[in-house]
């Protein structure tokens, strides 16, 4: 099945580029360049799921969401693009109806990753529960059981989902902001070393059960990647 997702963004080039990381991922792409042309395109179909900027001509993005929920009713995954990064916004935005919240600039990464969940939330996107291999480690997501070379690893919460996420998008590249804000949810401020921290004591416990093979890969002035 071919998933459907609405752009709602007025500025042509961040449109165009989130249609491109959207279709290289597979999802088919439905563009708006203001909220009143979002809200006819609504009147055609209804998305999987809505990217909406808020700096929107004719209709902000605040209304249209107020629009989608209360006049609509729809339940569509609502995921709100923004340069906006203060709690209070997101938090507002929230509690109006938004599923998450992305903040500009963003990595395409982190774009796909956030549409995954909200999509897996919604019950669109099937969850992942078949084993999950990569060289000689298979991960369990039904279990959350990590074994490599058949021998059991213990991994805290946050070393396993780093891992997931590894695993479940084996050629991106993770920048350290996106990761500390999928795994741990909250935003990066520049200088918090928790990433690295969790990543090598992942590594580190990688090797312990196979010392032959590298894993996670870093890419220097980026982050970390499965390698």
């Amino acid at each position: 099945m071919q998933y459907t997702i609405m752009i709602v963004e007025d500025e042509t080039d961040i449109n165009r580029l989130l249609a491109r990381i959207l279709g290289d991922e597979g999802y088919r792409t439905v563009q708006a360049f203001s909220g009143t042309e979002a809200l006819l395109l609504l009147e055609r179909q209804e998305p999987d799921l809505i990217l909406l900027d808020l700096m929107l001509p004719g209709m902000a993005g605040e209304e249209l969401l107020g629009h989608i929920r209360e006049e609509k009713r729809l339940s569509t995954p609502v995921l709100v693009l923004s340069a906006k990064s203060a709690l209070g916004d997101k938090v507002a935005l929230l509690k109006n109806g938004a599923d998450d919240y992305i903040t500009k600039p963003f990595e395409p990464e982190e774009v796909i990753a956030r549409v995954q969940a909200a999509l897996r939330r919604s019950g669109s996107l099937p969850q992942r529960n078949l084993p999950i291999s990569y060289k000689n480690l298979t991960l369990y997501p039904e279990s959350r059981k990590v074994t490599v070379n058949g021998l059991a690893l213990s991994l805290t919460s946050h070393e396993y989902a780093l891992l997931l996420l590894f695993l479940q998008a084996p050629e991106k590249v993770f920048s350290r902001e996106s990761l500390y804000e999928l795994v741990w949810q909250n935003g990066y401020y520049g200088e918090n070393n928790t990433v690295n921290v969790h990543v090598s004591n992942l590594r580190r416990k990688i090797k312990e059960a196979d010392a032959l093979e590298e894993y996670i890969q870093t890419v220097y002035g980026i982050g970390f990647k499965l390698g």
